[in-house]
């Protein structure tokens, strides 16, 4: 099937796919209205774990809406728990994913973000650079070898530009001797959306 070639997003959930398997472990950073982790749970199947946090109880409340209406099985995690209890299905966790790492006890295979606000959100309320750049940390320290990174950033929008440029100078830097980075980005759009996938080597 022929897709747009600037839908970055898209792209993001197909290099995940090529590394994750029916019952991994996969972590979705910012919820949101649920896609992302639509997909995810779509690679892992039941027997595998989602695990997704978002700082919006709303998000989370349109991310469970979403995936129950898929058949998935959905609870929230309560923010206490640390880490989230090892089993199938999706776990809902209500905090910033600055905290990933006090959740996470295995090795994820694929690990998502959707970096801005909430579509049709308060546009107020935004990812930031130094919580992001956190959370990248702690991704690429728990990543399972052979395992991917997607993020997906939007410099267009009040505050976008800035964590965009946070979020180029991690991957950037990665050691190439862990990591292989890649970077999708509509070259003649400087302002479109953008793409970077880190695979872990070692």
């Amino acid at each position: 099937m022929k897709r747009a070639l600037t839908r970055i997003v898209n792209w993001s959930h197909d290099l995940i796919a090529e590394v994750v398997n029916s019952g991994d472990l996969v972590v979705d950073l910012t919820a949101g209205k649920g896609q992302d982790v639509l997909a995810l749970f779509q690679m892992v199947g039941p027997p595998g774990q989602v695990i997704a946090f978002d700082i919006q109880a709303k998000a989370l409340a349109s991310t469970k809406s979403l995936l129950e209406g898929r058949g998935a099985s959905v609870r929230f995690s309560p923010v206490d728990e640390q880490p989230v209890s090892s089993r199938a299905g999706i776990a809902l966790v209500e905090t910033s994913h600055a905290q990933l790492d006090c959740y996470i006890a295995g090795k994820p295979r694929g690990i998502i973000a959707n970096l801005g606000y909430l579509p049709g959100g308060d546009q107020d309320i935004i990812t930031r650079p130094q919580s992001t750049v956190t959370a990248l940390e702690q991704a690429s320290s728990l990543l399972d070898i052979g395992g991917r990174v997607a993020v997906t950033a939007y410099p267009d929008h009040p505050g976008g530009d800035e964590e965009a440029t946070a979020v180029t100078k991690f991957f950037t830097n990665l050691p190439e001797h862990i990591f292989y980075v890649l970077q999708l980005k509509v070259s003649n759009r400087p302002k479109s959306p953008f793409l970077f996938v880190a695979e872990k080597l070692i």
